[in-house]
């Protein structure tokens, strides 16, 4: 049989982490198999869902990588199918017409309440036989077994039972065409031909009622997968300040997709030591029986540890693709800049994310108007004078306008003056970015351009204090 799994998000707002975690371990699970990912929108909650939550999935999706063999999919257009099955039970007795009004329920309710007893349905249309009327109330309920249990091997928790006793006659489909959630996942599924079901634990409670309806559909059972959640770096639940927001904020801090994907995956499943994984090697390694059932908890550090192992190791090329945005974000001018590809290429030992190199950039995209003062006073001193004009000369007539040769010319300054490196690639440095830090001198003046070098340097000379 052929593995179908699906990530069902419902847009009522962004794709934040742990629906991006549910999301890989489904398309993994179907990937390693050789099998089918479904995409698809449960939007049935017509009071909070939106377009704009929609979008902002599927563009998640598309910036993770995350592609699907079906879909999007989308719950509202399946009204008519839901309505024909919920009918379907009726007729063949699993499911019944109710009419209590909301005052009846709320009425059921604290009369349960009163007497200590959960709150639940308590059946009175269960053996009515009442059959269709136009009724606002009308609903119709999952004659549920009032008998037994419902159990389970949960690929990630193991055996799970769970008493009839303990679950009412829910409600599966409303007077006003809409099923409900449990009713309607069950439908798709077993539409879709779906085996495995991978989701959050918060689902847990969901499962024994929708196993009860596939068997009154005489529907295969598919096999389920609840994930433990994520909690914060201090254990506690996640918040939108600590990484339940939006996961194109990621984006936004400046993380590679594939390096967030690593991580995700290692939130809760592991294969040996192994830290740094390709899309290839988790697509081949990934297996829901090596999830962890204890909740897992967000590092940070470790993401960013991370995300520059990939800045290092990746192909410049691949990676420049991503900083563009990251470029474009702060606003400079592309077509007069160094090359993205370059700009990685000099900062990636020294930054983390995407949206520090493109925050170093600066200094290459926008004129040099300001000085670090401690810079200018420790190196634009007199003596300072010989060797950037001696820089200024060799750099104007270079042949060769690349990084190694740039760094051999101070090189050759420093034997011709007898003086150590130093004390020409600090002066240099001040004067290409206005501050004494920044990656290897060749580098550093490679990505200015000649022509805006040698204006810096000029303008650097005329800084210096006059010999005494």
């Amino acid at each position: 049989m052929t593995t179908r799994t699906r990530f069902a998000p419902s847009p009522t707002g962004y794709l934040h982490i742990g629906g991006a975690r549910t999301a890989l371990y489904s398309w993994l699970e179907a990937r390693r198999k050789g099998g089918q990912f479904v995409l698809r929108i449960e939007d049935t909650d017509r009071e909070r869902s939106t377009q704009a939550a929609i979008d902002a999935i599927l563009q998640a999706m598309d910036w993770l990588g995350l592609d699907y063999d079906e879909g999007p999919i989308y719950q509202t257009h399946r009204l008519e199918r839901y309505k024909e099955v919920a009918e379907q039970l009726v007729a063949a007795g699993h499911a019944y017409y109710a009419y209590e009004t909301k005052e009846e329920l709320e009425a059921m309710r604290e009369a349960a309440m009163a007497a200590q007893e959960k709150p639940r349905y308590n059946g009175a249309y269960r053996d009515a036989n009442a059959g269709w009327r136009d009724d606002p109330s009308r609903v119709i309920r999952f004659k549920n077994p009032l008998d037994g249990a419902v159990a389970w091997e949960d690929k990630v928790k193991g055996r799970i039972e769970i008493a009839n006793s303990e679950l009412d006659d829910l409600v599966i489909f409303r007077s006003d065409g809409y099923a409900t959630y449990n009713f309607a996942v069950v439908v798709d599924d077993w539409d879709m031909g779906i085996t495995d079901v991978v989701r959050g634990d918060d689902h847990v409670n969901n499962t024994p009622r929708q196993i009860n309806i596939y068997k009154a559909l005489g529907a295969p059972v598919p096999h389920f997968a609840h994930l433990p959640m994520i909690l914060d770096e201090h254990g506690a639940k996640l918040s939108k300040r600590t990484g339940a927001a939006d996961v194109m904020q990621y984006r936004e801090l400046g993380y590679l997709p594939h390096a967030l994907l690593n991580y995700l995956a290692r939130l809760g499943w592991s294969h040996g030591d192994q830290e740094i994984f390709s899309i290839t090697e988790m697509q081949s390694l990934f297996d829901l029986a090596d999830v962890n059932a204890k909740a897992a908890r967000m590092d940070p550090a470790k993401l960013g540890w991370l995300n520059q192992q990939y800045l290092k190791s990746d192909d410049p090329e691949a990676v420049a693709q991503h900083l563009v945005w990251q470029l474009q974000q702060h606003g400079y001018d592309l077509s007069k800049g160094p090359k993205p590809a370059e700009l990685v290429l000099a900062l990636r030992e020294r930054a983390q994310t995407l949206k520090e190199i493109a925050e170093k950039a600066a200094v290459w995209f926008h004129p040099l108007t300001e000085y670090d003062a401690a810079s200018v006073a420790k190196h634009f001193k007199a003596e300072a004078g010989a060797p950037l004009a001696a820089m200024r000369e060799r750099l104007a007539v270079l042949a060769d306008w690349s990084p190694e040769p740039i760094h051999g010319v101070v090189k050759e300054v420093s034997e011709a003056l007898g003086i150590g490196m130093g004390k020409i690639a600090q002066p240099l440095r001040v004067a290409i970015t206005g501050t004494q830090v920044s990656p290897d001198i060749g580098w550093t003046v490679y990505l200015c351009g000649r022509e805006e070098a040698l204006v810096r340097i000029d303008a650097a000379l005329a800084m210096l204090p006059s010999a005494v």
